[in-house]
């Protein structure tokens, strides 16, 4: 006979209190962090996230915006001379960030 998803969940937390896995876990008996921005996507892709950033791995959306904050800073410190390759690293890294952004719709799609 098949279980529904919930019970078999159940018995599996239980399960693992039983053997003490679910003992001495960091952040035991403390609320939970407090995280508004996984209000606006669904459970699984805030689990994610969250397991990718507390691994130090970023995804590629990610990690080129902050090239383009960096970019784009530079470009504003940038003297005359320096101005159009500034504008030039900008401009390319504004696409891939699109790019990047598009490929992720289309993977949550």
């Amino acid at each position: 006979m098949i279980r529904s998803l919930a019970t078999l969940t159940e018995s599996r937390i239980r399960r693992a209190e039983a053997e003490g896995k679910l003992s001495g876990l960091s952040g035991a008996g403390k609320p939970l962090p407090y995280r508004p921005g996984d209000a606006l996507i669904d459970a699984g892709t805030a689990v994610g996230h969250r397991l990718m950033a507390e691994a130090g791995a970023l995804p590629e959306e990610i990690r080129l915006k902050r090239a383009l904050d960096q970019a784009l800073a530079a470009l504003a410190d940038a003297a005359p001379e320096h101005r159009k390759a500034a504008m030039s690293k900008v401009a390319d890294l504004q696409m891939k960030h699109a790019i990047a952004q598009d490929a992720r719709r289309k993977f949550l799609r």
